[in-house]
């Protein structure tokens, strides 16, 4: 199963492997919840010029390259070395891939611009350079929201197909996504999902104004609001349930295959996993140029060789990079592919996205709520979704001025 948020737009989801794994994923956007920890080391880089992102607390995201790295200060930055995680977690069977292992940075409390915080963010750039790939260690308090929300997403996946089936809203991409519904450079995906987006009201000026991913979130009671509302809280400041083993969704699957080699859409993807493991990605290459915004970047390279194994390791978040950071370094930070397989066990994951404005544009370039909204209509072809905004001509609203205009005040007419 797996959940994912996302700040700066509204969405959150969680989604279910089918057959031998589960995930959820967490997914919330910059405009309206805050930057989870390793944002602030990010702060120091440019933006291409009139670049109008909103990220944490309505801060500009700036990420630049450094020319030269700081002094050394006295007080080091807390890192671990890598570690092995404990016996259990296997590279799904099927799949070759090296076995990565990671360094775990510790964010402190607050980010001041210190000397210790300026060689941590150093530190964490050329990590991501590097391995395309962060892992950071949890707080008590987070490893608690952890637990609560785990459960809260196994309680979920428990449930009756019909019971899972009515959480869906039709505005917005909130709420339950089958297996097989999900489909990555045209194959279905095996995972299940839940999505949790912003919940907007009904009669929040922006749906009633039709605007394309704004509606509400068809929570399935009031307990996993509350649960996920506080994980997604403490990010963005730092099937059928349960499958039994076997490879079908829609007749479209792909043995072994969770979800499909992908890039994410936003700035940050902040991750936690169960003990189980199927978390691949790739490394940054001057070899492997690609632009998800310009041309899909979906199964990239899925069945090639040069995949890295990541396993999970307990108290830990790992962050990968979207496309946004990758757009707005120029390529200096590149987005992660990742894709996921199947293991011989139901896996259970969450996914925070961390992501600019909706409304966000820079002049003449890419309007994150148009790019998200392809994202989307490609990723959920058959989605009521889909359907209704392009049967309603909705998509059309992208275009106009207050979707292209942080803070703007949508035009709300009679009838959409």
């Amino acid at each position: 199963m797996k959940i994912s948020v996302r700040t700066g737009l509204p969405l959150c989801r969680a989604a279910a492997l089918p057959s031998r794994a589960a995930a959820v994923r967490l997914m919330g956007t910059a405009a309206h919840v805050s930057s989870p920890g390793p944002s602030p080391p990010m702060t120091t880089t440019t933006m291409p010029p009139r670049f109008n992102v909103q990220v944490a607390q309505n801060t500009r995201l700036r990420v630049q390259p450094p020319s030269s790295p700081p002094r050394q200060p006295a007080t080091q930055p807390t890192t671990t070395k890598p570690s092995p995680p404990k016996p259990g977690p296997t590279m799904p069977p099927g799949f070759k891939a090296e076995y990565g292992s990671l360094p775990t940075f510790h964010i402190p409390p607050r980010i001041t611009g210190s000397p210790s915080d300026l060689l941590l963010a150093h530190q964490i750039i050329s990590a991501f350079r590097r391995d395309g790939i962060i892992q950071i260690g949890m707080t008590p308090h987070q490893r608690q929201l952890w637990a609560d929300a785990q459960a809260a997403s196994r309680r979920f996946f428990a449930k009756s197909p019909e019971e899972k089936a009515a959480c869906v809203d039709s505005q917005s991409y909130a709420g339950y996504i089958a297996s097989g519904e999900e489909v990555t450079d045209g194959i279905a995906d095996y995972s299940e999902i839940f999505t949790i987006t912003r919940d907007f009201d009904l009669d929040d000026k922006k749906v009633r104004a039709g605007w394309p991913c704004h509606g509400r979130v068809p929570w399935p009671d009031v307990e996993m609001r509350e649960v996920m509302g506080r994980y997604q809280g403490e990010l963005g400041e730092e099937g059928g349930g349960w499958f039994p083993p076997r490879n079908a969704t829609n007749g479209k699957g792909k043995e072994g295959r969770g979800i499909g080699s992908h890039t994410d859409y936003g700035l940050l993807v902040i991750s936690a996993q169960d003990d189980v493991g199927g978390l691949f990605i790739r490394r940054p290459s001057q070899e492997e140029k690609f632009a998800n915004w310009e041309k899909s970047a979906a199964g990239l390279k899925e069945d090639e060789d040069g995949w890295v194994f990541i396993p999970p390791v307990e108290g830990t978040h790992t962050v990968i990079l979207g496309d946004m950071m990758q757009y707005l370094t120029r390529n200096y930070l590149t987005a992660t592919p990742h894709k996921v397989g199947l293991n011989t066990r139901e896996r259970f994951a969450f996914a925070y996205f961390h992501e600019p404005s909706f409304q966000a544009e820079e002049d003449e370039g890419v309007h994150y709520g148009t790019h998200f909204t392809n994202m989307f209509i490609r990723n959920y072809p058959e989605r009521i979704t889909t359907k209704r905004l392009i049967e309603e001509g909705r998509y059309k609203l992208l275009e106009r001025p207050e979707l292209r205009t942080i803070g703007a005040v949508p035009r709300v007419e009679a009838s959409v």
